[in-house]
């Protein structure tokens, strides 16, 4: 990518990114700088052999891609230490959920270039789904270059920024969702007399196969359904049980509430 690339807060999002960078060969470690505030989660990161500090304007001044990997509660600070550091020569990624670009860029200076991702949990193993919005002075470049670092993690999709809160709803927040549903069908696996060890297994690899069979077949979930559905089956058994439950809706329902609470916690910060 011939970039120097900076992650400023390496928690676990922030190790994956570096991970992923270095297994996809997006970057080499001695291009990559990463800040952590305690020497202990420096230490756990050496192995990689990335330039390491704990003071993130050495990363936002040593950078020219700056990954701003930190809560949110924390993240109006972390900017104010770096603002002076990254001018318009710089590209900012935010992975803070619910923060809006004209936040991120009020406390930068202008013209900012910013780009909001929304990732989730599964970029620890490299399967994560990203949500990638970028800010007015971003460039078609930026957004190339962020789309670059997230897909080194799982796969990215570019939306308009009022879309990132539905993003949160359903792939930011959708991992949580998925195990329950794990946990719910190993519960079910050990009350039909497996093991809860065979139990979680098959569970956890069936929604996997499920997942990888709809990706790659880019067939309609209703298709996929109907090919494991045949009459006076098993499993229309079961899914009408599902049905009757109210599976589908509560599961909308969930989306549609974890959106709500995105937008609710962006709110604080617009203006």
């Amino acid at each position: 990518m011939g970039r120097t690339l900076g992650i400023v807060g390496c928690g676990n999002m922030g190790e994956a990114l570096l991970k992923g960078w270095i297994a996809a060969g997006t970057a080499a470690p001695a291009d990559i700088w990463a800040s952590a505030p305690h020497q202990e989660r420096l230490d756990e990161l050496k192995h990689y052999g990335v330039h390491l500090t704990r003071d993130n304007r050495e990363v936002a001044q040593a950078a020219s891609v700056v990954i701003f990997a930190v809560k949110p509660q924390i993240l109006d600070g972390v900017l104010e230490q770096c603002a002076a550091l990254i001018d318009a020569a710089k590209l900012s990624i935010s992975v803070a959920a619910g923060v809006p670009i004209s936040a991120i860029a009020r406390r930068l200076r202008p013209p900012a270039r910013v780009v909001r991702a929304m990732p989730n949990v599964a970029a620890l193993v490299g399967a994560s789904a990203t949500g990638l919005a970028a800010g007015g002075h971003a460039t078609a470049e930026d957004l190339e270059t962020a789309t670059a670092l997230f897909d080194a993690v799982g796969k990215t999709a570019v939306v308009e920024e009022a879309l990132l809160d539905a993003v949160t709803g359903l792939s930011g927040s959708g991992p949580a969702y998925v195990f329950l549903v794990i946990e719910a069908l190993s519960d079910a696996g050990v009350k039909v007399g497996l093991s809860r060890h065979i139990a979680q297994d098959l569970a956890a690899q069936t929604v996997l196969g499920s997942a990888k069979l709809l990706l790659e077949t880019k067939l309609h979930p209703g298709q996929l359904k109907d090919m494991v559905t045949s009459p006076g089956g098993t499993a229309i058994a079961g899914l009408h049980t599902l049905e009757a439950g109210g599976l589908r809706t509560t599961l909308i329902d969930a989306v549609e509430a974890a959106t709500r609470r995105a937008r609710e916690l962006g709110d604080r910060l617009r203006g």
